[in-house]
């Protein structure tokens, strides 16, 4: 499962008022990159039949087959702050991450480490 905490949903929900009708799916993606291997990707996109598919406070997220092991147990929240805000993920899976926070790897997955 792919936590989405009720601040996020919040401001996915906002978002996704933009985006077309036909992809209005929280994608939740890993790409390889970033200093430890791994790389998170958040983006609006149609379901596909790989994805695996959870609801949370009115959101669908999405997220590949392939990708779930690496996100299983995710959790995803936005921080308001007097500077802004931003979404923060919290993945019980990370057995590493980079100093800047973007990236990471799991025991299984070390990705392919590039610059941040």
């Amino acid at each position: 499962m792919i936590h989405l905490t009720e601040a996020a949903a919040l401001q996915v929900q906002d978002m996704m008022a933009q985006a077309p009708a036909d992809e209005r799916n929280l994608r939740m993606l890993v790409q390889g990159g970033g200093c430890s291997g791994l790389s998170y990707g958040m983006g609006f996109d149609q379901q596909k039949e790989t994805d695996l598919v959870f609801e949370q406070h009115g959101v669908t997220v999405i997220v590949d087959e392939k990708d779930y092991p690496v996100v299983k147990g995710l959790e995803i929240d936005y921080k308001q702050s007097m500077l802004g805000g931003g979404f923060t993920i919290t993945n019980p899976n990370a057995i590493a991450t980079c100093g800047c926070g973007t990236s990471f790897r799991t025991a299984t997955n070390a990705g392919t480490p590039g610059g941040c």
